[in-house]
């Protein structure tokens, strides 16, 4: 299934990945939550030893400026600042000896920091 992304300006193919994985996970915890309007948020912030740090909120409000995806009945929403910085990026959720955790691989990010957790451009 292609994913389908919603800008304020048009619609067109997906510039970013939201694996299958992912959406699973999402759809499970929407569930769990009971709240069928509850979208994924994804967000880049400043922090981290690397500049910026990525972020995960569920939220239930889709603003102006925000992308959507739409991928296995689920949503992923980014604002139109973090947006720039996750242009070709995977959005996947994975599961190994290190944990379970929601994995961001960015093109974008010229540095890492050596958790994963910040990056730099």
């Amino acid at each position: 299934m292609n994913d389908v992304v919603e800008s304020p300006q048009t619609e067109m193919s997906a510039p970013l990945i939201f694996t299958d994985s992912a959406a699973a996970k999402v759809a499970e915890l929407v569930a769990e939550e009971g709240n069928p309007d509850l979208k994924l948020r994804v967000f880049v912030q400043g922090g981290g030893c690397s500049g910026f740090q990525y972020g995960f909120t569920f939220d239930e409000v889709v603003n102006d400026d925000d992308t959507q995806m739409s991928k296995n009945g689920v949503s992923l929403l980014i604002d139109a600042m973090s947006y720039q910085y996750l242009v070709g990026a995977e959005i996947d959720y994975k599961e190994d000896l290190e944990g379970a955790q929601f994995v961001i691989r960015n093109p974008n990010a010229t540095t890492t920091c050596g958790c994963g957790s910040s990056f730099s451009v």
